[in-house]
């Protein structure tokens, strides 16, 4: 699952805002407009670089977040347990899962700075408010690595709901977990997992909160 968390961070980054541009573009414009934009900053971004989690942090929640749809992807992810929480528990449960999310791949962003991207061709059916965008992450003296966002038409524009990194989907990565955790404890159960880990995560320094 860590390789799989790093993997979604780094690339999640991919899809990061355009202001209101992002709002017109259809999805694999997006990904490839916003890979170009987002690896020079890496590059340039000594402070990054060097492991600066507060700027990480900072930069991962403006220019990433809003091109997440956050409360698809904890619906999906909780699973059938989702029908049964309370609208103040799903709150809670959109805001944890973010929140493991942005400071798990926080401490993995540094990784990420020679690679380049490649968005496979394209073709989108007239109407379609869904999307599967196929991209490859190249790195220097490694093996390419697919990875194929699940994108969705909303309001807002198109958003990612989930990702799958070499076949294997985030949310199903996390849905197995959240499920036994519900049996055994229920909602509020999972929530204290989530808390827990993100207080966790946040004294050991793998994620600065803001």
């Amino acid at each position: 699952m860590k390789k799989i968390i790093g993997l979604f961070f780094g690339v999640s980054l991919l899809a990061a805002a355009l202001g209101a541009r992002a709002e017109t573009m259809e999805p694999d414009a997006l990904i490839r407009n916003i890979a170009q934009e987002v690896l020079v900053i890496v590059k340039q971004d000594k402070d990054i670089q060097a492991g600066d989690k507060k700027k990480v942090v900072a930069l991962v929640d403006a220019k990433v977040l809003p091109h997440f749809d956050f409360e698809r992807m904890t619906r999906l992810a909780v699973g059938k347990g989702w029908r049964s929480a309370t609208p103040e528990q799903k709150k809670t449960l959109v805001t944890e899962f973010r929140n493991l999310l942005v400071r798990t791949y926080a401490n993995a962003f540094t990784g990420y700075k020679d690679q380049t991207v490649t968005v496979k061709p394209f073709k989108m059916p007239a109407g379609a408010d869904e999307a599967t965008v196929k991209t490859l992450i190249n790195k220097p003296g490694g093996q390419p690595i697919a990875v194929d966002y699940e994108m969705g038409k909303t309001a807002d524009g198109w958003k990612a709901f989930d990702l799958s990194v070499e076949g294997a989907s985030l949310v199903t990565t996390y849905r197995g977990t959240f499920a036994e955790q519900v049996q055994q404890s229920g909602i509020d159960g999972l929530i204290k997992m989530l808390a827990d880990k993100n207080a966790a995560n946040i004294a050991s320094g793998k994620g600065a909160a803001k």
